[in-house]
């Protein structure tokens, strides 16, 4: 991730040249507006070029001339070939539930977009600009997302939204894709040779569902950061465990940086230079951050790089190769997921660790035998159960995610009357890392508010790190002081949203700089 660039930042997204994950969040999340460059429209026209070309001279090409799948030897003639485009988007279109969340369809069309703009897929401009109009005019196809192995059926939900048929969300409402596109002064459209394949092929959906999880994930483990120190802090635990030249020892990049961060937040912190041979040695949840973040953080921006060379390929089937006399398709596997799907299976892992050790070090908080403080940090326990149920809420959380931490992409069912004889299912993977992203997010935020209630227990003569005080501070505007039991669920959820929006990071990188 670029620590300079906040995808909340980008208001515009050029299409063209190499981007980034923060770009595709800008698009998904936060609106932002999609341009084409002049030398992704020459792509685009290029290979289209090659396509229409070939179908003239009656050339079989898989997906294009033919059917698909297990049917690639059953020739389609060229009066036919719209036809066969549209026939997939149909017969696609069977992914079952829930519906996708806005920013995951806007995510997989822009990763569509980004797909063919490489410029060896075939597609028509036009088409792709149909695709553009709905990002920046806010068209939203309803998009099933359970039952999936890895492309093809949440993307023909939504390219059924290009020929006018399916249903999509316009300013809040579902309604049927005609009348969305009315609304927002578009016609369907009707597909050409080989646009239904490319439109419902490739890593689109695995990709940005992957994106979306990953930048989540990282930015928690940021905050993990910070939440942790501040949890040292008030345990009155001891700093010496984060010393450089411990860390010089084991020379892992992520372990050290992370040691850094942690005494950085806690330089000009009264309570920790109190307190700095309060103990010999802290529980594990406390003296191991550097080293189980560290390992987490290594692991999240392994995906990262993996998920940003991903996002700059070419993920069709058949490519178009516009080089040599007169160029050529080439057919492999370049939409198979494994290389995202198992990325993210070990992400999902590594956030889940992240988890178990919040998990831990809130228990120690709350736990009046570990910490020091009244017991469920609430002045008259036993009276009112303060925050008891909290941790309940995190060890539910943490279940789910140990559950969710089954990595999906070691099954395979065959499918397609045995020519996809074996599947990768890095949609599963990508799918669950958006569960365990957000449970991250949640259980972080139950740590934060016992951070915040066990500071009132602590000597008021002993300030806080600087960086700790602003984020104590920012959380009192909204969340009161527990005297007594009271309703909880809307704090949880202020904490939470702090953590999501980065604003935790934000203020605390005010004060101290980027941390690492």
């Amino acid at each position: 991730m670029n620590d300079t660039i906040q995808a909340k930042d980008i208001k515009k997204v050029v299409l063209g040249d190499q981007i980034g994950i923060e770009e595709l969040v800008a698009v998904a999340r936060y609106d932002a507006i999609v341009e084409f460059s002049q030398s992704y429209i020459e792509r685009v026209k290029k290979s289209r070029k090659l396509v229409e070309k070939w179908i003239k001279e009656e050339r079989v090409m898989y997906g294009i001339t033919t059917g698909f799948g297990a049917l690639c030897t059953e020739v389609i003639s060229k009066e036919k070939t719209a036809q066969l485009q549209k026939n997939i988007i149909l017969s696609h279109a069977t992914s079952v539930g829930e519906p996708l969340s806005i920013e995951s369809v806007r995510g997989t069309i822009f990763m569509i977009l980004q797909n063919v703009g490489q410029g060896y897929s075939g597609a028509r401009f036009e088409t792709l600009e149909m695709y553009r109009q709905f990002l920046n005019k806010g068209i939203i196809p309803f998009a099933p997302k359970e039952g999936s192995v890895g492309y093809l059926s949440p993307e023909a939900h939504m390219a059924l939204v290009l020929i006018g048929e399916g249903k999509a969300y316009y300013e809040g409402a579902l309604i049927p894709a005609m009348e969305a596109l009315k609304k927002a002064s578009l016609e369907p459209i009707e597909l050409s040779s080989k646009e239904g394949l490319i439109l419902v092929s490739g890593t689109t959906s695995v990709t940005a569902l992957g994106a979306l999880s990953l930048y989540d994930m990282m930015n928690a483990a940021k905050t993990a950061d910070i939440i942790g120190a501040m949890s040292l802090e008030v345990l009155k635990g001891t700093i010496r465990a984060f010393d450089d030249r411990l860390m010089r020892v084991r020379p892992h990049e992520k372990q050290r940086s992370t040691a850094n961060n942690v005494r950085r937040i806690l330089a000009d912190s009264e309570i920790s230079k109190n307190f700095i041979d309060y103990r010999l040695q802290d529980a594990l949840s406390l003296r191991c951050i550097p080293q189980l973040h560290g390992a987490a953080k290594k692991t999240l921006f392994d995906a990262l790089n993996t998920i940003e060379i991903e996002i700059n390929s070419c993920c069709d089937n058949p490519i178009i190769w516009p080089e040599g006399d007169d160029g050529e398709t080439i057919s492999g596997c370049n939409p198979d997921s494994s290389f995202v799907g198992i990325e993210m299976d070990s992400a999902c892992i590594a956030a889940t660790t992240l988890a178990k050790m919040s998990e831990r070090r809130n228990n120690r908080l709350v736990d009046g035998s570990l910490s020091g403080y009244p017991w469920f940090l609430i002045k008259n326990p036993g009276l009112n159960s303060g925050l008891m149920i909290p941790q309940y809420t995190q060890a539910g959380l943490l279940n789910d995610m140990k559950i969710l931490s089954h990595p999906a992409t070691i099954d395979g069912i065959p499918t397609c009357g045995g020519q996809e004889d074996y599947v990768a299912m890095g949609y599963n993977a990508s799918k669950k890392a958006r569960q365990i992203a957000g449970k991250l997010e949640y259980i972080l935020a139950i740590e934060l508010l016992s951070v915040f209630q066990a500071h009132q227990f602590m000597d008021e003569n002993l300030s806080p790190g600087s960086a700790s005080q602003a984020v104590l501070d920012e959380i009192s505007k909204t969340v009161p002081l527990m005297e007594e039991d009271l309703y909880l669920y809307p704090h949880i959820n202020t904490l939470r949203d702090l953590i999501h929006s980065g604003s935790i990071i934000d203020l605390v990188e005010s004060i101290i700089g980027k941390l690492e």
